[in-house]
């Protein structure tokens, strides 16, 4: 749930809801936990993500009964690991927010998208500068180990000026963690309804200008989005790893994966549909939730791809030696294509690894599709139609 719906949001879900339905499927949620736990009672949980939505939409009574049963029935340590929650600067009220720290999470993720009152409002967010600031003041009086902030380029007006300025002023909040977002115009969001065109000219060029300020200003590039304080320690948390281990997503429209299959509950952006599938997922709550009904099986070509995209598009890069552990075959003879990339100056191959140049990074949103098989490919396209 969100207190609005965002121009460019094509996320699942509801803003602003009139009836109790926050409360069915707080109930909803609360069962598919327990079912889960009875599930994967042998299962480890090295990291834990809330997201949306916007989790801190829910109540702070809500709010607490997931996590006292998240911790309880999927045997998770919150304190134990690292552990982040999404807020807004609507909903990041100081009840909220000591409530988040008292059971454990360590990181706060709130959009700001940007500090222009006009380039916010050409992307329909509503956002009072002084509640922003107010947001970011409460989260910075408590003890968070990480803020991160998200940031969109590429709004229709928006200048190196402004853009330079959003990040100038993001700098006196000292944020750990920063996300840069290029805008994505997409089907059934409220700028796709208007007729905006997603390539805007100068989209590279603010991407460039961003990733400059912030590298200049003591930040290391991580991936194409995301920017790390550089004095900052590396993860303490247990060992995890995206391209081997597994993830249980939790709620209507969460995705899940293990080594060979990809799963979802149904998902939807539309406001009718979203609504429907919500209901959907409350009614279901004594039957459905223990069922993988919609998700993809990985052949052994799909987890090949699979494992090439989540390393490459990482600044640590492809190792071959790695590749050749896992799959105990050789990396470029099954994908004899990746060489194109250093051929193109996409890459560079150097000690068995091989890693994203930074005309590579910034073309990360091709990269990866390019790497789909023609299965994924019609997939996706099948979706798009739909």
């Amino acid at each position: 749930f969100c207190e609005m719906r965002c121009g460019f949001c094509n996320l699942f879900t509801i803003a602003n809801p009139k009836t109790d339905l926050q409360e069915q499927y707080t109930q909803a949620l609360l069962k598919q936990i327990r079912l889960a736990g009875d599930a994967m009672a042998d299962s480890g949980f090295a990291r834990l993500a809330v997201g949306g939505g916007t989790p801190s939409y829910l109540s702070a009574v809500q709010l607490e009964k997931i996590f006292s049963e998240t911790e309880k029935r999927l045997d998770i340590n919150i304190h134990g690991i690292p552990s982040s929650c999404e807020v807004s600067p609507y909903t990041a009220s100081k009840e909220k927010l000591k409530l988040l720290l008292e059971v454990g999470i360590d990181r706060i993720s709130i959009g700001i998208q940007s500090f222009s009152a006009n380039e916010n409002k050409i992307i329909g967010r509503y956002q009072p500068d002084t509640q922003v600031r107010q947001a970011l003041d409460a989260i910075r009086g408590l003890a968070f180990n990480t803020l991160n902030l998200d940031f969109i380029y590429g709004i229709p007006g928006q200048t190196a000026e402004t853009w330079l300025q959003t990040l100038v002023d993001a700098m006196a909040y000292e944020p750990e963690e920063i996300y840069l977002y290029p805008l994505y115009v997409r089907p059934q969001t409220g700028i796709g309804k208007k007729g905006y065109f997603e390539l805007l000219e100068n989209r590279l060029q603010l991407y460039r200008i961003g990733r400059q300020f912030l590298i200049e200003n003591g930040y290391r590039q991580i991936s194409m989005r995301m920017f790390q304080q550089a004095n900052r320690p590396q993860d303490q948390g247990p060992v995890y790893c995206c391209q081997e281990d597994g993830l249980l997503g939790l709620g209507a429209g969460a995705r899940s994966y293990t080594q060979s299959l990809h799963y979802s509950s149904h998902y939807a952006v539309e406001k009718k549909s979203t609504i429907e599938v919500t209901k959907h997922y409350i009614d279901e709550q004594n039957c459905g939730h223990t069922d993988v009904n919609y998700g993809i099986q990985l052949n052994a070509d799909e987890k090949r791809r699979r494992y090439i995209i989540l390393s490459i598009l990482t600044l640590e890069g492809l190792s071959l030696s790695q590749y050749y552990q896992r799959f105990n075959s050789q990396l470029l003879e099954d994908f004899p294509k990746l060489t194109e990339l250093t051929e193109s100056g996409f890459a560079v191959s150097q000690k068995e690894i091989i890693q994203l140049t930074e005309k590579g990074v910034e073309n990360s949103d091709s990269i990866g599709p390019w790497l789909y098989s023609q299965q994924v490919n019609n997939l996706v396209l099948r979706c798009q139609i739909k």
